[in-house]
């Protein structure tokens, strides 16, 4: 059976990696994950992750989590934009997540990126997911 929301689940399986106190967690491998994988590196949300392959052909995603004092460095992480319900946003319409304490997730034609990340680029795409 195929999933309908390959980066829904990916998010999910980090959310219940953390409610678990996991060290890791693994998922399955896409181009996209990847990229909103670097992004949550690049800013600290997540420890490391790994690409690797598990068979001919069928490769995993092994996602290192992060902990400061025994508690999850990423305290919600939801998806914005989802199948059923695409979200777009001009730059200067993107509001800020917990005052800036947060980050948005944005798809753009320059790649995936933050919303700072974005505003400095001064380009604007669908908003894939927030963190805080």
């Amino acid at each position: 059976m195929s999933m309908t929301d390959p980066l829904g689940d990916m998010l999910t399986r980090i959310r219940n990696g953390q409610m678990a106190r996991k060290s890791a967690i693994t998922a399955p491998a896409s181009k996209l994950r990847m990229n909103v994988l670097e992004v949550l590196k690049r800013e600290g949300y997540i420890r490391s992750f790994e690409d690797y392959e598990v068979t001919a052909g069928i490769r995993e995603i092994k996602i290192e989590l992060k902990y400061h004092e025994g508690e999850p460095v990423i305290q919600k992480i939801a998806r914005v934009s989802k199948p059923g319900r695409r979200v777009y946003s001009k730059i200067k319409d993107l509001s800020n997540v917990y005052n800036g304490l947060g980050i948005s997730i944005i798809s753009t034609p320059q790649g995936v990126m933050s919303d700072t990340e974005a505003r400095k680029a001064n380009v604007g795409g669908e908003v894939l997911c927030q963190v805080f």
